[in-house]
């Protein structure tokens, strides 16, 4: 596999953050909820997603900071790319539930 690619980058964007996601919920909920009641309480108190996403969007900087500094440079972009999605998507999330 070739590791400076672009779809591979899109796919480490795309997916890393549900590991955020997961680590957040590991941290603060995990002796309160089980994941699903988790998601589902994500459903009821919308004005903690953006914050949740933000949070889950350091793993991406983390990936993306190993493949610049890697030389991997069209992974980098595909993360780079899915990230300013997710961040596009947060800002809207703020606006509407806020």
């Amino acid at each position: 596999m070739k590791w400076d690619n672009l779809k591979l980058g899109l796919f480490i964007g795309l997916f890393a953050p549900f590991a955020g996601v997961f680590t957040f919920y590991l941290w603060k909920f995990r002796h309160v909820l089980t994941f699903p009641e988790f998601i589902q309480y994500l459903g009821l108190e919308r004005h903690l997603i953006t914050g949740v996403i933000s949070i889950s969007l350091v793993v991406n900087a983390a990936f993306f900071t190993y493949f610049i500094n890697t030389d991997k440079d069209h992974t980098a972009k595909g993360i780079f790319f899915v990230t300013i999605v997710y961040v596009a998507a947060a800002l809207v999330l703020k606006y509407i539930y806020s």
